[in-house]
């Protein structure tokens, strides 16, 4: 059984979380006048002119449109984007978050009705007493992640619109957020090594498992959630427990273990960075074995897993690493990407898509785990 949270997790008031284009239409608000073009089609136009401020080139656009149109073909029934192989709401919550990173309206946007159906699955698949988002923790830490994101960015009121789900069965972002930060820092409070692993109840850990918990934790917290300090502490002190000097990353157990996995070591360089631990001699050892490693082959095993994480922790850790990293995972991902506008890997289509398209988020920065 997993206990209340009541005394660890408590809700702070939140303040409206202004994406990219929300903002740049309330700046025009606050002027006293909003521009024609914006009035005529406010997505795509205010989506436009950010992406032309920040640079995003026509390959980005073109690979990032492709992809979530296949998603959009490619929901079920229920709302989902399923893994053939490892059945649980993970792979929906990173799809969801593919959507939301493009930085379109997701209450009015094209993109809306899938978003909306994509968050209804993460919430009623969600057990409401113990607020566990099953299959496993990696799936509870992404549909954690995204239920953070989505959190201040999707209109409530209209979340549940035209829904045949029993009211029994509804609950708000906001309210299932809460409920997912209890399971995790429950599970934590129980396990001596103040990390993660497949289980709620698992007295052991690893550092691929607690990377996805961690930054679920994190986004929570900047979404409005409180999330003690302890529990980031201790979470953290669990990876500089694991990191070697040379900035190499072992998975679970003790010391040892050490290899060439950069995807580990993007986990631990990024948690580090978005927990404001950029002082610790680990972070700076892994960023430095990050940026002597080429691109990261696409469709490879735990290819796009890695090309995930490995974005997010060179844009962090160092914007000149990440630019010159960016350039060539972008060639590769045109390379691999296939006619339909999916990329396979090692978890089906689903995963492989949203993984590689999220990598690619980084040139957008619309999502608030993706700002520096």
């Amino acid at each position: 059984m997993i206990c209340p949270l009541s005394s660890q997790a408590k809700r702070h008031p939140i303040r409206p979380r202004l994406y990219g284009p929300l903002l740049i239409s309330l700046v025009w608000v606050v002027a006293g006048s909003i521009p024609p073009a914006i009035c005529q089609t406010p997505s795509a136009l205010r989506r436009e002119n950010a992406f032309q401020g920040q640079g995003v080139s026509r390959d980005v656009k073109e690979i990032y449109e492709k992809g979530l149109e296949w998603l959009v073909a490619n929901q079920n029934a229920e709302g989902a984007w399923p893994s053939p192989n490892n059945p649980g709401p993970g792979p929906t919550g990173l799809c969801v978050m593919a959507f939301l990173a493009y930085g379109e309206d997701p209450n009015f946007g094209a993109h809306e009705t899938p978003v909306r159906r994509g968050i209804q699955y993460l919430i009623q698949e969600q057990d409401p007493k113990t607020g566990y988002l099953g299959g496993s923790m990696y799936h509870h830490g992404f549909a954690t992640l995204a239920l953070a994101e989505a959190y201040g960015a999707i209109d409530e009121n209209r979340l549940w619109e035209e829904s045949k789900t029993p009211n029994n069965r509804r609950r708000s972002i906001g309210q299932a957020l809460e409920l997912a930060v209890r399971t995790s820092i429950t599970s934590q409070d129980k396990n001596s090594t103040g990390g993660w692993r497949y289980a709620p109840n698992s007295t052991d850990a690893d550092t691929s498992v607690s990377g996805a918990i961690l930054v679920s934790l994190l986004a929570a917290r900047n979404a409005g959630i409180e999330v003690p300090d302890k529990n980031i502490d201790r979470a953290i002190s669990y990876f500089t427990s694991m990191t070697s000097k040379s900035g190499q990353v072992a998975y679970a157990g003790g010391l040892g273990g050490y290899d060439e996995s950069q995807a580990r070591v993007s986990i631990a360089a990024l948690v580090y960075s978005i927990a404001g631990r950029r002082d610790l001699t680990e972070f700076k050892a892994c960023t430095a074995f990050l940026k002597a490693k080429d691109a990261i082959k696409v469709g490879d095993h735990y290819g796009e897993y890695t090309a995930y994480y490995k974005a997010q922790a060179l844009f962090q850790a160092d914007i000149e690493a990440w630019e010159k990293w960016n350039k060539l995972l972008i060639q590769e991902l045109r390379q691999s990407q296939k006619q339909d506008g999916r990329f396979d890997g090692s978890f089906g289509p689903n995963v492989a898509t949203s993984l590689s398209l999220l990598s690619l988020a980084l040139n957008f920065r619309f999502l608030p785990i993706y700002e520096r």
